[in-house]
């Protein structure tokens, strides 16, 4: 996913960042509610982490202006106000989740992948790299013209790689999209899927659209003769 930070304390944006990135994520950070809300609204971000206590502009106005604006990026709110009024006040004002520091990162990660999760759910009827499109209702592949027999579950793997449009998806992210009990696997198992698919959308047609990102995951490129 794409991430924004928008947090004004400097060293745990750093941490947050450097946790964030390492869980297979492209994450930008921003240090006020003016920065934020401005790469809120360019940036094409798939989840917010927001702070509410902000300079600038407070946390719960950028979460307003965003949902004036019609930003469908996800919202978690990150912030030390911990009152139930206050969490009220900050999911009334737009956000998807909320959660209050100190806090756990591996409990962080998780909910960021849930909310990766909501989001994927909302895909497009058809995705599509190049000439390598997928019709997601219908669960067909095709090559240009030339229909791609695929396995459910590579469908799925697939499908979950369109849906990055260019972007990186780790190993984790996947199996926490496309399994249903991830936490009992070996991300490993993903490697063998991604293999099968090469050998079917990609060797047979002499393209190089499943890229491997080293120490992260994979992502899709267009790879056209």
């Amino acid at each position: 996913m794409k991430i924004l930070v928008i947090e004004d304390e400097h060293a745990l944006a750093d941490t947050l960042r450097r946790a964030i990135s390492s869980d297979g994520h492209w994450v930008d950070v921003a240090h006020d509610g003016h920065t934020g809300l401005d790469l809120a609204l360019t940036g094409g971000y798939d989840v917010i982490v927001l702070d509410l206590m902000l300079p600038g502009l407070s946390g719960l106005e950028v979460c307003r202006r965003l949902r004036v604006h019609d930003e469908h990026a996800l919202v978690l709110i990150l912030t030390a106000k911990d009152s139930e009024y206050d969490e009220a006040d900050g999911l009334d004002a737009g956000a998807d989740d909320y959660l209050t520091k100190p806090f756990s990162l591996v409990v962080l990660l998780a909910r960021l992948r849930a909310l990766g999760r909501r989001a994927g759910r909302e895909r497009p009827a058809t995705l599509q790299v190049g000439d390598l499109t997928l019709d997601v209702v219908a669960r067909l592949c095709r090559r240009g013209e030339q229909t791609v027999e695929l396995t459910a579950r590579e469908v799925e793997v697939l499908g979950c790689l369109l849906s990055a449009d260019g972007g990186t998806v780790s190993k984790q992210d996947i199996l926490d999209e496309v399994w249903d009990s991830p936490a009992d696997l070996d991300p490993n198992i993903v490697e063998v899927y991604v293999s099968s698919l090469r050998k079917k959308v990609d060797a047979p047609f002499g393209r190089h659209t499943i890229r491997t990102v080293r120490g992260i995951g994979y992502r899709l490129a267009p790879d056209v003769p």
